[in-house]
């Protein structure tokens, strides 16, 4: 009996353990895919306040789980694109309410800052993707 009741206070103890925020998993929508070896690639969604604003970026709540993550403002922020490769982040249409079909010819914008959240469609090869929603 004494065995049973310390193996069910062990097991009550470790369900108070605090989960991580993502339950273990890897979230790739909070952390940016590393295509470029900048230093602005690798700082971007980082929690590193000090590298963030070295990099000229600022520590900002994001997503659904409010995080604060390092978000860059990009210098090509707006420009007219055909491809992820024309921008320093991704290209995209942000008016998702007129977004144009995936698989069909599209021309988008240089996102405007590292932060992966919201609702986008992306351009890659002068085609549309699929419409997404990151939270």
């Amino acid at each position: 009996m004494k065995r049973i009741l310390i193996a069910a206070a062990a097991l009550l103890a470790a369900a108070c353990q605090p989960m991580p925020a993502n339950d273990g998993k890897t979230d790739l929508a909070e952390a940016p895919p590393v295509v470029q070896t900048s230093s602005v690639q690798s700082v971007a969604g980082s929690e590193d306040a000090a590298a963030c604003a070295a990099a000229g970026g600022k520590m900002l709540p994001q997503g659904r789980m409010q995080s604060v993550r390092c978000v860059i403002t990009y210098a090509d922020a707006g420009q007219r694109c055909t491809d992820g490769d024309d921008c320093a982040g991704d290209c995209r249409v942000d008016d998702v309410a007129n977004a144009p079909a995936a698989g069909t010819n599209a021309v988008g914008q240089c996102q405007a800052s590292s932060s992966r959240f919201g609702c986008y469609t992306t351009i890659e090869n002068g085609k549309a993707e699929a419409t997404i929603c990151v939270d």
